[in-house]
């Protein structure tokens, strides 16, 4: 599917999507209809803001216009869950479907996982605040963080990861990538602008740490983020997790408009990391971290350094003691994250006080840590446990939702 714009009639079997055309893009498309400009940024509201999931919803455009984008084969093209789980503590798993047939997985989060906890963001200042025993919570609303995916499958094959036994079928568009932010929006009536009758808008923070390597498909999420932003969602809300991929990282530094960044470290040296993270064979530590350094950090801005603790190969003392002189020189935090576990995986969790040991040593060094709680354990929703539930290609067999929980309001 391509978000390249096409204004002649076609006979195709997909619809053409308005939903993740850039506002460039859409300014193009209506002077090639000969409309105004005006007309661009009533659509872009359209879709970007109000979320519409219909021609018919643009009340703003003429109907004639409406008529002529249908008779083209244009559609909004939202992605479509069709399939719910919902966790014992309020995480929902959505299996969302394209056009094409393909599904990815996305998770929503009422209240966080504690990702946020000490990178300098406000949404930090916002877990932080909550966490306080005692205290009268600073901010009147309620927060989510919606995890997404950028690829259908994963090509980094780490071996503690489920999503890395699918291998990797497609890149998703920027308007796949968008479009599951706007799908689960949608789900749950949200607002994300200020007005009237909404004076505290939802805060939503976005972790693009589902299924896939963002920076292995670069463009396409960059150019999500940009309509996620377009969307009142500030990158600052935002954090992309990669595994190491050097060209993406370089590029990332160079951007005006980025995310915060997390790194899966996940082993204090080559040899621990090239056996569970063979990307590590094209790209070893010491070439990840010359590449981070090259990241101009702005004020209150930390790199996260992700470190899935695997019970015996990754987490003893000694291993903590490498860690820290590892990153003692930069300005980050470390997330510790209990391994989440999958059927037919050769790992298991290290012990409680083993985790609370490294941890402790962590920050007795003087460098953050914390202790990433997991979320819908018990549906998969996990960090490391999102794989396809449906795998039927190329286009899965009807699904009923698995559970029909209401709506979960900001």
């Amino acid at each position: 599917m391509s978000n390249k714009i096409n204004t002649v009639a076609e006979a195709t079997s997909q619809p053409k999507p308005l939903f993740g055309l850039s506002l460039d893009e859409l300014a193009s498309l209506m002077e090639a209809h000969g409309q105004r400009p005006y007309r661009a940024a009533q659509l872009a509201e359209a879709l970007y803001r109000q979320r519409v999931t219909s021609l018919e919803e643009i009340t703003t455009l003429p109907s004639e216009l409406r008529e002529t984008f249908a008779a083209e084969g244009y559609a909004i093209g939202l992605p479509e869950i069709v399939q719910t789980a919902r966790s014992v503590d309020g995480t929902e798993r959505y299996l969302i479907r394209m056009a094409d047939g393909e599904t990815v997985e996305t998770v929503w989060m009422p209240d966080g996982d504690g990702g946020e906890r000490g990178d300098g963001s406000l949404a930090a200042e916002e877990e932080e605040d909550e966490e306080r025993p005692g205290n009268t919570a600073k901010f009147p609303y309620r927060r989510a963080t919606i995890c997404i995916s950028s690829q259908v499958g994963c090509a980094v094959n780490c071996q503690f990861c489920l999503t890395a036994k699918l291998g990797i079928r497609r890149n998703l568009t920027p308007g796949e990538i968008a479009g599951q932010v706007a799908a689960v929006l949608n789900r749950h009536r949200l607002d994300l602008g200020s007005s009237r009758g909404n004076p505290t808008p939802a805060r939503i923070n976005l972790v693009f740490m589902g299924m896939g390597e963002p920076f292995l498909n670069y463009a396409n999420f960059m150019a999500a983020v940009r309509l996620l932003v377009y969307m009142r969602i500030p990158e600052s809300r935002m954090t992309v997790s990669t595994s190491g991929i050097l060209p993406g990282i370089l590029d990332f530094a160079k951007e005006t408009v980025r995310p915060k960044l997390a790194v899966s470290l996940n082993a204090p040296n080559d040899v621990i990391r090239e056996s569970i993270m063979p990307i590590t064979r094209k790209w070893n530590i010491a070439a990840l971290f010359e590449a981070l350094n090259t990241i101009p950090l702005r004020n209150r801005e930390w790199i996260t350094f992700e470190y899935v603790m695997l019970g015996g190969i990754n987490d003893s003392l000694a291993d903590a003691e490498e860690l820290i002189a590892l990153v003692r020189n930069m300005r980050c935090k470390i997330n510790l994250i209990v391994w989440n576990s999958g059927p037919n995986m050769p790992y298991h969790e290290p012990s409680q006080a083993g985790v609370y040991a490294f941890q402790n040593k962590v920050i007795d060094a003087g460098i953050p840590a914390y202790i990433r709680r997991p979320r819908g354990r018990d549906i998969y929703a996990a960090c490391g446990q999102l794989k396809r539930t449906v795998e039927s290609d190329p286009v899965p067999a009807p699904l009923v939702e698995i559970s029909s929980a209401a709506s979960l309001r900001g």
